[in-house]
């Protein structure tokens, strides 16, 4: 008993707990000592120790602090959080959040005063299978996650199917393995990836049980199995990347890239927990989810309703205000804030996940909506409860956010533009208790002239 209180509590048991009390505080010494005695309580150090901090007041064990951030305005939709808060990181993990935590035994603090402190965020659709090659699988197309995800408040990131069971492992080992950034993986059916030859459509390569190995092997790091880039009539791509899902207890990711599938057919074959990309898309490869007189089609409706969940997936051409703003409006609101970020994708319409996030807060989404899609539904909709949270012990991954008032311009897909008087700014992004971006040198150290 004495020495898992003595290890919960951080004090050296082997040296029976030295501690220093007021003279007021004797009697209550001697009272004790003497009913341990008739007790016969051998590990005095511990019992006494532990007895006392119920019974004297302002007795307590100090925890050192590695980073304290005070001040901000926690917005954790998790834990129902929405007011100022302090945020207190030891060794990597979330130590305590609560008003007025002393800095004394801090080993840096940060005042997020004015600003917001949220859970990490987790952007759902990236491609970040980067390499040499021409294309997106080991290729060019990609984007290091560490190029882009801590500048925009981004702890996590989940590559969208750039990889299948043949390569996998070794984007594990090129990407995965060497990144700051936490990068997880929906793993495409096709087993080479999103590749841009004809072998992701190679039935003969969408190996269910592969695929399932795959994902066995790598448990938490697969989040999923995604389906795109057929142009076939055949459901057996679709089928067999919705099995391999069910089977894995993981959501299917549909992207677009399926032409000969109608929506509606694609819908009907998705579960609850299911996640359609691209969701507010206006192309000719897929029928959009409003229709031309600006009414959310009854079917997307009935799969909202079922469970199915919607991404934003806005890449180059996968997000059209004309889509978007009716279906906001008529209930339809994407449950996450994928960007489909890779190379080309950042210099358009959508440039950072943060971008994306301003749209809906001009468009009228609350900040705690819009960090909780952020956040929170991304983290639960793959799986991942353990992340998009500030709970106490689980790992500091924390965005702190500026939101800046003034005249900004926010451009979809079709280079269509809305207007708006707020953008959110990325200041500080911790991971795993490590500060890996600081826009204004809010944990920098004061240089004096």
């Amino acid at each position: 008993m004495g020495s898992e209180w003595a290890e919960s509590t951080g004090v050296d048991y082997a040296d029976n707990v030295k501690l220093i009390f007021k003279p007021c505080k004797l009697l209550i010494m001697i009272n004790l000592a003497i009913t341990f005695k008739r007790l016969k309580i051998v590990h005095i150090g511990a019992a006494l120790a532990g007895t006392l901090l119920f019974l004297v007041p302002g007795i307590s064990v100090a925890q050192q602090i590695d980073l304290l951030i005070k001040g901000g305005h926690v917005v954790d939709p998790k834990n129902k959080i929405d007011s100022k808060m302090d945020v207190a990181i030891v060794a990597g993990k979330i130590f305590k959040v609560a008003p007025n935590i002393p800095s004394q035994d801090a080993k840096k603090v940060v005042d997020a005063s004015g600003l917001y402190v949220s859970p990490g965020l987790i952007n759902m659709h990236t491609h970040v299978y980067a390499g040499s090659n021409v294309g997106f699988t080991d290729g060019t197309s990609s984007q290091l996650p560490d190029a882009f995800g801590p500048r925009a408040g981004i702890t996590t990131v989940v590559d969208a199917g750039t990889s299948g069971w043949r390569t996998f492992p070794d984007f594990k080992s090129k990407v995965i393995d060497k990144s700051v950034t936490r990068v997880l993986a929906f793993l495409s059916i096709a087993g080479s990836g999103y590749s841009v030859d004809n072998a992701q459509e190679n039935i003969d390569e969408m190996d269910v049980q592969k695929t399932v190995a795959m994902i066995k092997d790598n448990p938490g790091i697969i989040t999923g199995v995604r389906i795109g880039r057929y142009d076939g009539t055949s459901w057996v791509p679709f089928d067999r990347a919705s099995e391999a899902a069910r089977i894995s207890n993981l959501p299917l990711f549909v992207e677009c890239h399926l032409p000969q599938y109608t929506l509606e057919d694609q819908l009907k074959r998705m579960r609850s927990g299911d996640i359609m990309t691209h969701a507010f898309e206006n192309v000719s490869e897929r029928m959009t989810v409003v229709d031309d007189k600006g009414k959310v089609r009854p079917f997307v409706l009935e799969a909202k309703k079922r469970g199915v969940l919607f991404d934003v997936g806005h890449g180059g051409g996968g997000f059209w205000f004309n889509q978007a703003i009716p279906a906001m409006k008529q209930g339809l609101l994407p449950n996450s804030f994928g960007t489909d970020e890779h190379r080309t994708s950042m210099n358009s319409g959508m440039k950072t996940m943060l971008n994306v996030m301003s749209k809906y807060l001009n468009l009228g989404m609350s900040v705690n909506d819009v960090i909780a899609r952020g956040s929170w539904n991304a983290a639960q909709s793959i799986k991942r409860e353990d992340l998009g949270n500030l709970s106490e012990g689980s790992v500091a991954d924390i965005a702190v956010l500026s939101i800046l008032p003034g005249k900004y311009g926010f451009v979809d897909s079709g280079n269509n533009k809305i207007e708006g008087n707020r953008k959110i700014e990325a200041e500080l992004t911790v991971r795993a208790g490590r500060i890996i971006w600081d826009l204004n040198g809010l944990a920098a150290t004061e240089f004096k002239l």
